[in-house]
């Protein structure tokens, strides 16, 4: 059976160890099924001062589940541990298997994306499958609606890294409905599909809050709006299906069902 190399080679060695005494202690309060670097060290763009955005997915008893009050066990969390800004949040598996279904990028990520770095490892490599399987254009209403978003925040206040967030999003939904493949890494994305980056990636990655000018914005705003209505009509010739397929969903009901008894 194929393996997922556990990441921890984007993290400097302190960051690496901080991050696994930080999800040594939370595997003491719920299972996770995966735990997933996310933000800007999955988007190709981390700066020094970045934080560890751990998002997780975690698989909560079924007993929680069943009772008059259910105890999902999910988990919000900002802290600095060492020095290191950790943003943790986890999610149940069922709540995040409907966001799938919902076309959720969020959740994709987590479950697809390349950077995990812990995992139930025999758990993932059988859900992974059923997810590509259960994908479908409904991704175009996530990653349309943040970069539309991302794009009303950097012209209230404009940022090397709100530009490249509305790059990155329209990018990865664009490449995804095109080929059905989950890509989040906007360095490996853009030589694909434009535009360059690399000036904008290098102020970026001297901090979080490298500030653009108004007039640096209007530089940027037709690839901007380029990118978003690329990814609009993308969807109108997409790979993927515009619906998740029933024999999908079935298959995801029934991998939930036997991961809840096998977690009674």
């Amino acid at each position: 059976m194929a393996t997922i190399p556990l990441r921890h080679d984007v993290l400097t060695d302190h960051q690496a160890a901080v991050a696994r005494a930080y999800l040594d202690a939370r595997a003491a309060d719920r299972h996770h099924l995966v735990v997933y670097l996310s933000g800007a060290h999955a988007y190709g763009f981390p700066s020094p001062d970045s934080d560890l955005d751990l998002k997780s997915v975690h698989i909560a008893p079924t007993a929680d589940l069943v009772g008059l009050v259910p105890r999902p066990g999910g988990a919000e969390v900002m802290t600095v541990v060492d020095g290191v800004e950790i943003d943790y949040g986890s999610n149940e598996l069922g709540e995040v298997l409907r966001g799938v279904l919902k076309g959720n990028g969020n959740y994709l990520e987590r479950l697809l994306g390349e950077l995990v770095l812990a995992a139930d490892l025999p758990r993932l490599l059988e859900l992974r499958p059923l997810v590509r399987a259960a994908l479908s254009r409904r991704v175009l209403r996530h990653y349309g609606g943040f970069a539309t978003s991302q794009l009303r925040a950097a012209e209230v206040a404009p940022s090397a890294k709100k530009v490249l967030y509305v790059l990155r999003t329209a990018r990865t939904g664009l490449h995804l409905l095109r080929t059905g493949e989950l890509v989040t890494d906007l360095t490996v994305l853009a030589p694909s599909y434009g535009p360059d980056i690399a000036e904008l990636r290098a102020r970026k990655l001297t901090g979080e809050r490298v500030a653009l000018s108004t007039e640096e914005l209007g530089a940027w705003r037709g690839e901007l709006d380029r990118a978003i209505r690329e990814l609009g009509a993308a969807a109108l010739t997409s790979v993927l299906p515009e619906d998740p397929p029933a024999a999908a969903i079935a298959a995801l009901e029934d991998w939930l069902r036997a991961t809840r008894l096998a977690r009674w």
